[in-house]
């Protein structure tokens, strides 16, 4: 059911408010804000009709009434829109990012902790999956007679490392030859054409191909699994600080969510490629975050490589805020990675 124009102007006025306050809204806090124009009895009657069509919960019988998940739903869809940051807001934003580092990873941090700094929330961002990427170097570096550290540089400047077994009587030198042989090889390629490239370098390394064959597999094999330890958090005690987390029991499980990366990663992961997306409350796949809202947004490396970050916040979040934050951040993230390294 569409709800007709005074319903919808009351249901806003109350999550406004709530959103500001956290506290259970009354027909007579409505009616003295500017623009209503109703009576409280006229509100009462409308707040009656909106909680039993679902938009809105009442915690206690002599309390006001609070906005429900659907309210927030109608609510983001309906009206929110990213808004142009203010001057001041921008500076803040370039001062934390401006700092320049050939380490995205050090980059992905920073960027963690300006979307957290700039909503009072709590921040995740992940750096795109390496598959997409292309290889800048390959390195071998000895550890003992039989193994060697396999250091690989993306375009986008994200390091890998595995340790790899190396056959009996391979020396240094000829580890560093075949770094460089690796390098000219693979360079600019990314996993996929790698994999065509298979036979071609078999052939160019000849006695060497048992080595090749474990350096293929670890390469492959580190690129394409999934990382959750990537995930960097941003203000993990943030939400600790508004009322709804007060209850000991909701705080530690919230907290123990943002511990485990692999929890976290899917539902960065499961953004894919949408620019952005609002879950809220139950939306959410982890019952930790059944009453927060979680707003991911995408950044790019370069043309094909896209990555994913997000807000966590409680259902009364500032969506306004958080998108228009991660809005501009978005943009500004990808103007810096995709820049020549």
């Amino acid at each position: 059911m569409r709800l007709d124009e005074r319903k919808f102007m009351i249901l806003k006025a109350i999550i406004d408010d709530y959103i500001q306050t956290a506290v259970p809204v009354g027909s007579r806090t409505i009616s003295r804000k500017a623009g209503v124009g109703f009576s409280p009895a006229t509100i009462r009657n409308e707040m009656s009709d909106l909680e039993e069509l679902g938009y809105l919960d009442q915690p206690h019988t002599s309390a006001g009434r609070i906005p429900s998940a659907k309210a927030y739903r109608l609510y983001v869809d309906e009206l929110i829109k990213a808004q142009q940051l203010s001057p001041e807001d921008t500076l803040r934003i370039h001062e934390h990012m401006d700092t320049r580092t050939e380490q995205v990873e050090q980059v992905i941090r920073r960027a963690a902790n300006t979307l957290s700094d700039m909503t009072q929330y709590t921040s995740l961002v992940v750096a795109p999956q390496l598959t997409s990427m292309c290889i800048n170097s390959v390195h071998l570096v000895p550890v003992s007679s039989n193994s060697a550290l396999m250091i690989v540089v993306t375009n986008a400047g994200l390091v890998k490392d595995s340790v790899i077994r190396v056959p009996e009587g391979i020396e240094n030198d000829l580890l560093y030859h075949i770094s460089q042989l690796l390098t000219v090889q693979l360079h600019g390629l990314t996993l996929m054409q790698i994999r065509q490239q298979f036979a071609k370098i078999f052939k160019d390394l000849k006695e060497n191909r048992k080595l090749f064959a474990s350096v293929l597999d670890a390469l492959e094999n580190r690129l394409a699994e999934d990382e959750p330890h990537d995930v960097v958090v941003g203000g993990s005690v943030n939400l600790l600080h508004y009322p709804e987390y007060s209850d000991v029991e909701k705080a530690r499980n919230f907290l123990s969510v943002l511990e485990s990366k692999e929890k976290l990663y899917p539902l960065l992961k499961k953004a894919g490629s949408m620019e952005f997306t609002i879950r809220i409350g139950p939306e959410n796949d982890l019952p930790e975050l059944s009453e927060c809202s979680l707003i991911t947004a995408t950044y790019h490396m370069g043309e094909h490589n896209t990555g994913t970050m997000g807000i966590i916040g409680p259902t009364r979040m500032n969506y306004t805020r958080v998108i228009s934050v991660l809005d501009f951040m978005g943009k500004a993230l990808s103007d810096l990675l995709s820049t020549d390294r």
